[in-house]
């Protein structure tokens, strides 16, 4: 038999998007697939909605809303399945994007998670913001993906259809086993939302797994779904989370030196965001800084006792992604390398 599956789509207040997007999820082609939705406290009729029109499907419920990293690892507390996969419920799935996944993880015993093809759901030929092809750090561990760069997205033309390893696995649909899952310690919950992904595959590399990007599976992603880009909320979590996983994960001498050199780069923001006359985002900034300090102490009792020197790690652009982009005015990710 297969190995089992569990699709843990996490819902708060999403009704609509579940009404759209559990169908095709039902009709995915994979023998052994429970499929789950995790509610976070929603204050709409979506569990009520889901429970009288898919029935098959499991509901397990947290009390409160935990945010995307404690709700996921509330619900998982609860999921018995091989390989468990995080779906976010603004996500339309092809029939067949399970088994080419779980082929590739099951090739390899130290691959511990992947992700397949991520297009954006309003242009399917598009590669879509939150994965693309597969993710990657550079120098200053600045997140970028294949087929995606700041505000520039790829068409789709084959150029990624080589699976690969890559440094994260988008958490819009996010493969991992359980086993894996279990060892890293799940999902950093004080990170609430955005970059939690990108902590956890570090986590993984740290303990020598590896990170897969599968071109033989696709899903279209809607995107924005919780929070919109142009959201200061989630400027301050990207800004905060993305100091918080360096100083967790990178080797403690470059740590010091890269996250002094990365807030300098903050800074340039921060002056760029004042000077476009959007206060609510270069506040957004000031905070995700003041509250990375004041959490010094707490993020470093969450290091592990060995950390990989960082440039061995594979999917490391070994140059800045930010200079290369707006001085060198390299647009696609082919130009990096």
């Amino acid at each position: 038999m297969s190995p089992s599956v569990a699709v843990v789509i996490l819902n708060w207040n999403g009704k609509a998007y579940l009404e759209q997007f559990l169908p095709g999820i039902l009709q995915s082609k994979y023998d052994n697939l429970q499929i789950i939705v995790g509610d976070n406290a929603s204050t709409d009729d979506s569990v009520s909605f889901v429970q009288e029109k898919f029935p098959s499907v499991k509901i397990i419920h947290n009390e409160i809303n935990y945010g995307f990293a404690g709700g996921y690892n509330k619900v998982l507390e609860r999921v018995d399945a091989d390989y468990f996969i995080l779906l976010n419920s603004d996500v339309e799935v092809t029939p067949n994007w399970i088994q080419p996944v779980i082929d590739l993880m099951e090739s390899d015993a130290t691959i511990a998670a992947a992700q397949p093809k991520i297009k954006w759901y309003n242009d399917k030929n598009q590669f879509e913001y939150a994965g693309a092809a597969g993710g990657y750090l550079d120098i200053y561990a600045f997140p970028f993906c294949r087929g995606r760069l700041f505000n520039v997205y790829e068409q789709d033309n084959g150029q990624y259809n080589d699976a690969r390893e890559v440094f994260w696995a988008s958490g819009a649909a996010f493969f991992i086993k359980s086993k894996c899952w279990k060892e890293a310690g799940g999902l950093d919950a004080d990170l609430f939302a955005h970059m939690e992904e990108i902590d956890l595959c570090w986590r993984l590399k740290n303990l020598n797994y590896k990170v897969m990007y599968c071109p033989d599976a696709e899903v279209y992603h809607v995107g924005g779904g919780t929070l919109q880009t142009e959201n200061p909320f989630k400027t301050y979590l990207n800004f905060r989370n993305n100091l918080i996983i360096m100083q967790k994960n990178l080797p403690a001498g470059d740590a010091v030196f890269r996250i002094f050199i990365r807030m300098c780069i903050d800074f340039v923001a921060w002056w760029h965001f004042l000077l476009s006359g959007k206060p609510k985002f270069t506040m957004a900034v000031s905070k995700g800084h003041w509250h990375f300090l004041k959490s010094l102490v707490k993020t470093n009792k969450k290091r592990r006792a060995f950390q990989k020197p960082y440039a061995t790690h594979q999917g490391v652009f070994n140059n800045s992604v930010v200079w290369a982009f707006f001085i060198r005015k390299i647009k696609y990710f082919s130009g990096l390398f």
